[in-house]
Order: structure tokens, then C-alpha cells, then sequence
């Protein structure tokens, strides 16, 4: 029989204990609770860049003007920490440790996998950067940087992605992608060939683009025309979290052929319901935009749709 597996990766800001990472637990559990039986790969890479974010924090504490900065427990946390995070995978030579760690702790349950289980994405915030970053940038394809070896052997395990072993029908084959708080709009910036028709020469080593494409196509195929389903859960207070449908559609699949895409709305109607208009426009909704960020593993919504997605694919 076969099996479903969802491999989860969370965003900045995630501390959590390495041996039994807990950020996704209501998620888990709430698919779960749909009757649905599936094997849960929780990755967690939020600890990687610790030692580092320490001493950075040590030698700002020990300037003279420190104390009389304003927001130093924001400045001291959720800021460092957001932006360390962020720091930390830009920077190949030090992102290359988060790759270790996701291959480590994806590949040691996926090798089990058989031909016909289906492998489920669901990605958070930066997570979803870090995963498609690894899973299709040009970065990483040169044999001397650092982490090549862990990117190919990643890509390997997916079915329709060319790895080291340059084989694109080996691996385990996707059965879906879920995208939540994804700043995955922004970051396509950075592919400096962006246009549809590929009409400019120049090429980006972030740039995402042709390697997806590779992979729906294969998809595609290997699914006999039937769509990949691909939902990008958005809450409307979430000021990192953007519309995907129409960003995807022009970059990947412009015939609308390959993916089946929808922008959802993650909330419950009312919920957060002092952000109200005209409140939801203010700083006051800004300010409560991180409740909103990390809303997703409880949303009820999100449950609902991914056990869909898991029952119709069963």
C-alpha cells in the first residue's frame, strides 16, 4: 500500500529541541485527526546559526549605548534572530550547514520510501525560500562550493530534479505543495532573467525558474496530465505573505496546463477581529502582524485543505 509522506520546514524565528522539533505539532495533529494516516518529517534547522547570533548579541550588549537603546528586547530577539536567520542562508558558505542538516534529517526517512508513495511539501515563511532554493537554483551546481554534494543527493531523492546522478525518474514523486506566509513573491526579484520568453541572456544563481519548470513538466508527464496541486495559504494580516497564483502562472505555467494553483485565505471570517476596518490598514494591524505570521500550523483551514489534497490523492 502505498504511503504519504509530509516533509514540513519552518521560517526564521523557530527554536525549537532538534530530537523532537514540536512547531508543527497542531498541524500534525489536526490532519491526523481527518482519519488520515501519513508519515510526518518535521525538518528543523532554527539552531544552526545560534553560536554565531550569541557572540554577535555579546558584543552588542557590551556597547556603552546599548542600554540606552529603545526596543532592545525586540532588537535583542525577534529581530536578531529574524534577520540572522535570514543572513545565514544568503550566505552560501554558512547556508551550506542548513543543507547538511535538512538532508540528514529528510533523507534518513525518505530512503524507505517505495515508487508509489507520494511525497507532500508544506513550507512556512523562509522555509519555503530555503526548500525551493535547494531544490532548483543554479547555486549550488558547481562540484567545488560547499554543499553540493548535499544539494545533488536532495535532488536525487525527488523524482523529475537531475541530481548528482543526473537521473530525473528515481526518487519519490510529489503529490503536492503547500506554501504558507510565503515571501516567495519578493524573493523572484532576484531572478535577473525574469521575463516569460526567456528573451534575456543574462541568468541569476538564485533564480528558481527553469529547474521548476523541469519538474512539472516530468510531473506532468508522470502523471498522466493530471495537475499538480499547489495551494499558497495566505493570512490577510501577514505582512510577509503574497499572492503566488498569478507570479506562478507567468514564470512556470503560463498555459495553465501543469499546476492546479489557488491563493487561500488561511482566517476564519472575523478572526482577529479588532484588526477591522479601517484598523487593518494601521500600524496597530502591523504590529500584530507576527501573530498573524505564525497562525498557519493552528489554522483550521489549512487542515481541512491539505487533508483534502491527502484523501483525493489516496
Amino acid at each position: 500500500m502505498a504511503t504519504d509522506y509530509i516533509l514540513f520546514i519552518h521560517g526564521v524565528s523557530t527554536r525549537d529541541r532538534r530530537e523532537s522539533p514540536d512547531y508543527a505539532k497542531d498541524l500534525i495533529e489536526g490532519i491526523k485527526s481527518q482519519s488520515l494516516n501519513f508519515v510526518d518529517i518535521p525538518l528543523y534547522w532554527g539552531d544552526v546559526n545560534e553560536p554565531s547570533e550569541t557572540k554577535l548579541l555579546e558584543k552588542l550588549q557590551a556597547s556603552p549605548l546599548w542600554d540606552e537603546m529603545w526596543f532592545r528586547n525586540f532588537r535583542e530577539q525577534q529581530l536578531l534572530q529574524f534577520a540572522g536567520d535570514a543572513a545565514l542562508y544568503i550566505s552560501r558558505h554558512v547556508g551550506y550547514k542548513v543543507v547538511q542538516r535538512l538532508k540528514q534529517d529528510a533523507l534518513q526517512i525518505l530512503q524507505h520510501a517505495q515508487p508509489d508513495d507520494c511525497l507532500h511539501l508544506v513550507t512556512h515563511s523562509w522555509g519555503t525560500v530555503i526548500l525551493f532554493d535547494i531544490l532548483f537554483a543554479p547555486r549550488w551546481d558547481e562540484p567545488e562550493v560547499p554543499g553540493y554534494e548535499d544539494v545533488m543527493d536532495i535532488r536525487d531523492c525527488i523524482f523529475g530534479l537531475s541530481g548528482k546522478d543526473d537521473s530525473i525518474h528515481q526518487g519519490i514523486q510529489l503529490g503536492s505543495i503547500n506554501t504558507m506566509g510565503s515571501p516567495i513573491a519578493i524573493f523572484s526579484l532576484t531572478n535577473v532573467n525574469f521575463d516569460p520568453d526567456r528573451s534575456n541572456p543574462d541568468s541569476s544563481s538564485h533564480d528558481i525558474t527553469p529547474r521548476l519548470q523541469e519538474l512539472l513538466n516530468n510531473l506532468y508527464q508522470a502523471r498522466n496530465g493530471e495537475k499538480l496541486p499547489w495551494r499558497n495559504f495566505i493570512h490577510p494580516g501577514d505582512p510577509i505573505a503574497f499572492p503566488l497564483e498569478q507570479l506562478m502562472k507567468e514564470i512556470v505555467d503560463n498555459e495553465e496546463k501543469y499546476i492546479d494553483f489557488q491563493d487561500l485565505i488561511s482566517s476564519e471570517p472575523n478572526s482577529f477581529s479588532v484588526v477591522s476596518q479601517p484598523i487593518n490598514q494601521t500600524t496597530l494591524a502591523l504590529l500584530r502582524g507576527g501573530k498573524a505570521h505564525g497562525s498557519y500550523w493552528q489554522s483550521q483551514k489549512v487542515i481541512q485543505e491539505i487533508s483534502r489534497i491527502l484523501k483525493k490523492n489516496g
